[in-house]
């Protein structure tokens, strides 16, 4: 079973988790919640899906070019999942 490098986009936390543990702790994360590759938001059980990336284009408007460097940097992440975040196959 493949086992995921979960981060948090919010608060930064790190768990290397199974797809099944990483829903089960409350993380919105691919792929039992959303799609590799697609933005969307990626947070742990702690952390509201309101200051997300996702939040920031889709409900608030702003645009990429806005976003800051750290961001642009989680979207790259996020756009060459799940080879970016995969520990184990």
């Amino acid at each position: 079973m493949a086992i995921y490098n979960h981060i948090c986009e919010v608060c930064g936390k790190e768990s290397l988790l199974t797809p099944e543990e990483a829903y089960s702790a409350g993380w919105d994360y691919p792929p039992k919640m959303g799609e590799f590759g697609t933005i969307s938001p990626r947070t742990c059980g702690d952390c509201p899906m309101n200051a997300t990336i996702w939040w920031e284009l889709v409900v608030n408007k702003v645009s990429a070019e806005s976003l800051s460097a750290s961001q642009k940097k989680t979207i790259e992440r996020i756009m060459q999942e799940p080879a970016s975040v995969i520990i184990i196959k």
